[in-house]
């Protein structure tokens, strides 16, 4: 799978909520970190499906859409940063949560991700919701 492929793969699990998706993208020891997010990092693929099957099974906000606003690939061939900006529905209102990620993919599959959020945007999304 293809750097692009997997940018594209991620956004979908998120679009879908589908912890599955996204932890079927990491390798077995894969690492994701939120640097800004007061998360723990998740530590493995399976780490990764319980964490992500925690939080988005117990929100009451959606992905509509993750926007794609830039791919910058850097001089290391297995990193790239993905500059996007979730569509967040909350309680009838749109909500933009501008974010970054820093991935790094190995033979196909994520080895390590710092997922950087607008905690601004998020504090926004988790008002609305109660």
């Amino acid at each position: 799978m293809s750097i692009e492929d997997v940018v594209t793969g991620y956004h979908a699990a998120m679009v879908h909520k589908s912890a599955d998706e996204l932890a079927d993208l990491y390798a077995q020891d894969g690492l994701h970190e939120f640097p800004f997010g007061g998360l723990p990092p998740f530590k493995g693929r399976e780490e990764v499906r319980a964490g992500y099957q925690a939080m988005w099974g117990g929100t009451a906000f959606d992905a509509q859409e993750v926007r794609r606003v830039a791919l910058h690939r850097t001089e290391d061939p297995e990193v790239v940063v993905v500059e996007q900006t979730t569509v967040v529905m909350a309680a009838g209102q749109s909500v933009d949560v501008p974010g970054l990620l820093v991935l790094r993919v190995r033979n196909g599959h994520i080895i390590h991700t710092r997922d950087y959020m607008d905690t601004s945007a998020i504090a926004r999304v988790r008002a609305t919701t109660g």
